[in-house]
């Protein structure tokens, strides 16, 4: 387990996670999420809906996807949904742990940071099962399945968007400490010579 975050840790294997998971983010926002949605008349699919929706946006949604959009929404959306969760997790929880290990902050209650990209992975998947649910339950659904399907939308938004806050603010500090350590080494005084030297 060590030797993997060792490896994780590194900078090469950071920025080809975050190549990998950002690919496959646009990969969904540019091909399978417009195609489903063409069928629905551009109507935001649950995975774009942050702030949750209710049983009768998923009837209206279901209802205009109509039978091959349904389809198309578990055949072509949620199978690659079901890659970037996982991407997700792993790229930006390394990514804040590398960030927050140049900080020197990489131990104590600093590294609890690192669970909200996982915690928001976790949602995310929880959301795409719900998602598969209700397409079984079509049209007859459970207002229950509705509630924590849309629950884990929530909490995948609100942990997703904390996980770029704190990302943004690692960053900052990091490339300030970086700057200013760069500009100490530029202005640092020459060692003076001493009399040995001077003879």
């Amino acid at each position: 387990m060590k030797q993997i975050l060792n490896t994780l840790l590194k900078s090469p294997v950071i920025v080809l996670l975050v190549i990998l998971t950002n690919s496959v983010y646009l990969y969904m926002l540019i091909k399978t999420i417009p195609e489903v949605q063409a069928f629905a008349d551009q109507m935001p699919l649950l995975d774009m809906k942050p702030k949750g929706y209710d049983q009768a946006y998923v009837i209206e949604l279901f209802t205009k996807l109509g039978e091959e959009g349904r389809s198309q929404y578990r055949t072509k959306q949620i199978p690659v949904d079901m890659i970037y969760p996982g991407l997700f997790a792993i790229c930006y929880a390394a990514l804040m742990a590398f960030l927050l290990q140049g900080l020197n902050l990489l131990k104590g209650a600093w590294r609890l940071l690192i669970l909200f990209p996982i915690i928001a992975g976790i949602c995310d998947y929880v959301e795409n099962f719900g998602i598969l649910r209700l397409l079984d339950q079509f049209p007859d659904l459970s207002s229950d399945t509705v509630t924590w399907t849309q629950y884990a939308s929530i909490g995948k938004s609100a942990a997703s968007t904390v996980s770029f806050i704190l990302l943004m603010i690692l960053v900052m500090i990091n490339s300030i400490r970086w700057l200013r350590e760069k500009r100490s080494h530029t202005y640092e005084e020459p060692p003076r010579k001493s009399a040995s030297d001077l003879g």
